[in-house]
């Protein structure tokens, strides 16, 4: 079996290769990008793993015209720079000993090794310069294949190593993961035993992987799992996921947003728990308080933007269990194109100061009520 692609015949990747091969090492393609080209999905950055230590890899790097950057020489990474990308090469490494986040590692000469300490099937699969794909575990294409999100070895030694990828389950299960098989049970069983591990992990690492599982296709199945297995109450107290695949039908063609589906699921400061950036942090709150508002989606368009009220319909759809109106499409354009016609201009001398402003938000209030039809000389009447 071979991947091809563009990406692994660009010459800065090629060239990482050939100057490993060059020095008498292996140099193989590793992780997401094999897993990806064997799924026929674009493929990002390139890792490769190799069995020449750290400063092997500077000395061939240097040799080679290319330049290293040790970025991660203790744990066995070294940064190439060929062609001004940068190229990830990391030693073959297998485990001594592992607590939570942290592992005693020792450099390797067999991939097998480098393999076993990989956290799913899918993602312990490798690639040579041509293309071949290598499967060290003789379970990752199989795997890949049917869908099927599986630790590599015993679940609970893979979770106990770190459980951050508890997460990374939930969240591979919602991108690559058959949704009419389900995860599997054993990795389920597992995970429920282990939650309270999630407790001491970052809200800086816990938001990126919940940032990323909402921002599958449909990740209403993997945050259901959630649910059943009491991780969604860990990382989310308070959060119910209920409307989650009611949204995600009503979406239809829009993009996924993990804002607009983090609004669905509710819970206790979600933008604390998660570690959201200020941007975010503020649409989520114009969402929650879009949704829980008595204002029309006309009203909402014209005070917020198109964009808010569009979500704000298709949470309230999603949360009641209901189609979205009929005309939500026209209420939310004709707001976004309404502009109170009545200036403060308008009213002065006859209104100054506090008076002026609560004069202008009567008439507004007049005229959104109106559906944005009163004229100006009707409001001024």
């Amino acid at each position: 079996m071979r991947i091809a692609g563009e990406w692994i015949g660009a010459g800065h990747v090629q060239a990482v290769l050939a100057m490993l091969e060059a020095g008498g090492h292996q140099a193989l393609i590793v992780g997401g990008c094999v897993r990806n080209a064997l799924l026929a999905q674009p493929v990002a950055d390139v890792d490769i793993a190799t069995d020449a230590v750290p400063e092997r890899v500077m000395d061939l790097a240097r040799a080679a015209g290319l330049k290293p950057v040790p970025t991660g020489v203790e744990h066995g990474t070294v940064t190439v720079v060929a062609e001004g990308v940068g190229h990830e090469v990391t030693t073959f490494r297998r485990d001594v000993e592992t607590f939570g986040r942290h592992a005693v590692v020792a450099f390797s000469t067999h991939v097998e090794d480098d393999a076993a300490r990989r956290d799913f099937t899918m993602n312990a699969l490798y690639a040579r310069a041509d293309g071949t794909v290598i499967d060290p575990l003789g379970e990752g294409i199989a795997d890949l294949k049917a869908r099927r999100v599986r630790f590599v070895g015993r679940p609970e030694d893979r979770i106990r190593e770190d459980y951050l990828r508890i997460l990374r389950f939930f969240r591979f299960t919602a991108w690559y993961g058959d949704p009419a098989e389900g995860p599997e049970a054993e990795a389920l069983a597992a995970i429920a035993k282990h939650g309270d591990g999630l407790d001491a992990l970052s809200r800086e690492r816990v938001g990126h992987e919940i940032r990323r599982l909402l921002a599958a296709p449909d990740p209403a199945p993997a945050v259901a799992a959630m649910r059943a297995t009491g991780v969604l109450a860990h990382v989310l107290p308070g959060a119910d996921d209920r409307a989650l695949a009611p949204l995600v039908h009503l979406e239809e063609n829009l993009a996924p947003d993990p804002i607009r589906r983090l609004a669905a699921l509710g819970g206790d400061d979600p933008a604390g728990r998660l570690k959201l950036s200020r941007a975010e942090t503020r649409r989520l709150a114009v969402l929650r308080d879009a949704v829980g508002s008595s204002a029309g989606l006309g009203e909402l368009a014209y005070r917020h933007h198109a964009d808010v009220a569009q979500d704000a319909a298709l949470l309230r759809a999603a949360l009641a269990g209901l189609p979205l109106p009929g005309d939500w499409a026209e209420q939310v354009a004709k707001g976004a194109r309404a502009e109170l016609p009545v200036r403060a201009a308008d009213l002065m001398p006859a209104y100054q100061g506090a008076a002026l402003g609560e004069k202008l938000k009567e008439i507004e209030a007049r005229w959104i009520a109106s559906g944005f039809a009163l004229s100006r000389e009707q409001l001024l009447a």
